[in-house]
């Protein structure tokens, strides 16, 4: 039988094998970081493709998870990401220049070679979020797999920002195994929710988002 450790990740305890857990502790690309000094590069436009779908929720202990089928696309250069789901942490992980934000939503993406990419959009305190006013009431109350509603659509570009301007930095998934190579796009510009709903979601859910990590020399690039 494989030797298991307990750790602490995104705020919950966590066991896996001693060598994930090793990762985890001493990984050198691990996520989320605090963006203190960048790169400017022209960085390839971020080219979203995503299209409405009926809505597939779950509640899975942690947070609200959201997944889509096919469809749903972002392209960078000539590279192409499938969106696979977005979920959401309290607080948001990643911080601007030391800021911590309130709450952060991960659209998570696969290539057709495997590659995985999380697109961060993090959120402030401030007026009503419209998607998430729509979503709370359909969060499940148990954790029993998703729950698809066909006559309820969502469409993750709710989830966008006007300014597509990014932060982008190789890093890893925020759970055990903590595995790295996974490749980070932080929005820029940050969405509001309003106090109450940042409330009522902790109701639901504890917070969840794993402290920053070391950056060990990578560098972040930021496009204009």
């Amino acid at each position: 039988m494989p030797d298991m450790k307990t750790l602490m990740c995104a705020g919950l305890v966590c066991f896996c094998t001693a060598a994930c857990a090793s990762l985890c502790e001493s990984g050198r690309r691990q996520s989320p970081i605090d963006i203190l000094e960048t790169t400017r590069q022209s960085l390839a436009a971020l080219a979203f493709d995503y299209h409405p779908t009926p809505l597939k929720i779950a509640n899975d202990g942690h947070t609200a998870r959201v997944r889509f089928g096919k469809g749903s696309w972002l392209r960078i250069g000539q590279e192409r990401y499938a969106l696979e789901q977005f979920h959401f942490h309290t607080p948001g992980g990643d911080r601007i220049a030391g800021e911590d934000f309130p709450m952060a939503a991960h659209l998570l993406h696969k290539s057709a070679s495997g590659q995985l990419l999380a697109v961060v959009v993090l959120f402030r305190t401030g007026t009503e979020n419209p998607l998430l006013q729509r979503l709370m009431p359909l969060i499940p109350e148990q954790v029993d797999g998703d729950h698809v509603h066909k006559d309820a659509a969502v469409d993750a570009n709710a989830l966008l920002p006007g300014h597509r301007g990014y932060y982008r930095y190789t890093g890893s998934l925020t759970s055990p195994p903590c595995t790295e190579g996974v490749e980070w796009v932080v929005l820029k510009q940050p969405l509001e929710l309003s106090a109450l709903q940042l409330s009522r979601y902790r109701q639901r859910f504890s917070d969840n988002a794993r402290p920053v990590q070391t950056l060990h020399q990578r560098t972040v690039l930021e496009s204009p």
